[in-house]
């Protein structure tokens, strides 16, 4: 194995919605991505640390959020079925609030991801000048599993 000498691109996120069984689209249009899944550490020290803290792992969430361009069909009659999926979760309840997504390195590295989230849809707004831009965040609803690379050649 050769030593890693290319510095990773954050532009190298890919994130997909499930829009069937299974089905992954693409979320096209993608100018920002940001994920994280920071663990509950909880404070375990006794007397019997002589002194040292101790903490235990006691769960742990995750959240992505993306920002994309919203994209229209060339007669502005329709949007991208993705991004539109992801609006209607947004505004839905119960399993119609959450949707199933993964997100992957796009080269084929090893890092990929999967898990069913709720939706918070916040357009940007802006100047005349402005593209119509959407935030979308992704709070975790379960586990996010690790999973193979669906690229992975």
């Amino acid at each position: 194995m050769s030593t890693p000498t290319e510095t990773a691109l954050a532009r190298r996120w890919r994130l997909d919605v499930n829009m069937g069984s299974p089905d992954y689209q693409l979320c096209p249009a993608i100018t920002n991505f940001q994920w994280e899944a920071p663990p509950n550490i909880e404070d375990s020290s006794t007397y019997d640390d002589e002194g040292w803290s101790d903490s235990e792992k006691t769960g742990q969430s995750w959240s992505a959020t993306a920002t994309f361009n919203r994209k229209a069909s060339p007669d502005s009659t329709t949007y991208s079925p993705v991004h539109e999926a992801l609006r209607q979760a947004a505004f839905g309840w119960g399993d119609d609030a959450k949707v199933d997504v993964r997100f992957y390195d796009r080269n084929g590295l090893p890092e990929a991801y999967q898990g069913y989230a709720l939706v918070t849809w916040a357009p940007s707004g802006g100047e005349r000048t402005a593209l119509d831009q959407v935030e979308v965040t992704l709070t975790g609803k379960g586990p996010l599993t690790p999973i193979t690379n669906p690229v992975t050649p």
